[in-house]
């Protein structure tokens, strides 16, 4: 129990962080959910394809001298915009091309086709990775290498020191930026009241004059976005990337808005954060807890052992309400 206190700090730095990735990509997965009722599974290869293209423009900078010549920070803005607005209209055409056709067909078709999506996009980007740098593991040039030190002993005794990195520090900054802006966009906002109406009923929302098509078109933009720019901050934390990091992470973040409650903004927020805390806990500490016999590798059968949890007791998730069927 002593050396579980004593890596706890550790693990809720770490935790946080990489729940603040689950939570944005579980964003992505809620929003369509939420107007379309899909699972879109393409949004893990639209959260990989972001990391490429981060750190596909990253090489190209530091090639002509730029990471010298601009700050880190500006940088890394620039960087985040060109791959947002890329992924985000790449969600579009994904959207326009596979499944506005088939909206209207049944949705074990719909899942089919996006399941096809993700493997055509994994394929798609490891052929052109091969091309260009003769791999498909890419490793990018560091930004923000600095660590450093929080004293947790000195608040507690029996809790160790923990680092932090100046790359998790940034991921964890910008990922509540973005939360706290897509929350006052669908909340505040007449494009959000557009969003929240079709999600509730894309017929009478038509009816009232709303552009259901144009309102679906940008859910898909900015889930994919999101999901871009958080690929980004992964590539930023680990610095190496390849085409199948978006598989299990797309389904811990799936996992994740399941957890928080499918179609719920603020529930996919905090689903991300647990299971990233969760899993944290789980590869710290999970050999000592076990004896031995689970190691620190069993760490996702804790992920999806929650999404079997929920799905049993509360499929409807933390933050969900229970729909009555109307027969």
């Amino acid at each position: 129990m002593n050396e579980i206190i004593h890596t706890l700090p550790q693990v809720l730095i770490d935790g946080l962080v990489l729940g603040a990735v689950y939570a944005i990509v579980a964003l992505g997965y809620t929003m369509v959910y939420g107007i379309l009722e899909l699972i879109n599974f393409a949004h893990g290869e639209i959260f990989m394809a972001g990391a490429f293209i981060g750190t596909a423009v990253l090489i190209t900078f530091t090639g002509i001298g730029f990471l010298s010549s601009i700050p880190a920070i500006l940088l890394l803005a620039i960087v985040l915009i060109i791959a947002s607005v890329l992924t985000g209209f790449l969600g579009m055409g994904i959207e326009r091309v596979a499944y506005r056709p088939l909206r209207k067909a049944p949705k074990l078709i719909t899942l089919i086709t996006a399941i096809g999506i993700s493997f055509l996009l994994q394929d798609i980007v490891r052929f052109i990775a091969e091309l260009k740098e003769g791999n498909y593991i890419i490793t990018g040039p560091s930004l923000f290498a600095g660590q450093h030190q929080i004293h947790s002993s000195s608040i507690l005794s029996s809790f160790g020191n923990a680092q932090i990195k100046s790359a998790s520090i940034i991921i964890l900054v910008v990922a509540v930026v973005m939360m706290i802006s897509l929350d006052y966009f669908i909340n505040k906002t007449k494009w959000g009241t557009a969003m929240r109406a079709v999600a509730q009923d894309r017929e009478t929302a038509s009816l009232m004059s709303v552009n259901v098509n144009k309102v679906i078109s940008l859910t898909f933009f900015l889930g994919s976005a999101l999901g871009g720019a958080t690929g980004v901050l992964f590539a930023l934390q680990y610095n190496t990337i390849d085409p199948y990091i978006g598989f299990i992470l797309g389904l811990k973040a799936f996992t994740a808005a399941v957890l928080g409650g499918i179609g719920n903004i603020r529930g996919a927020m905090v689903g991300g954060f647990l299971i990233g805390i969760i899993e944290m806990f789980a590869a710290a500490n999970l050999s000592t807890i076990t004896h031995g016999i689970f190691p620190s590798e069993y760490k996702d059968v804790f992920a999806f052992g929650i999404l079997i949890l929920v799905l049993i007791f509360k499929p409807e998730g933390l933050f969900g309400k229970p729909v009555a069927e109307k027969v």
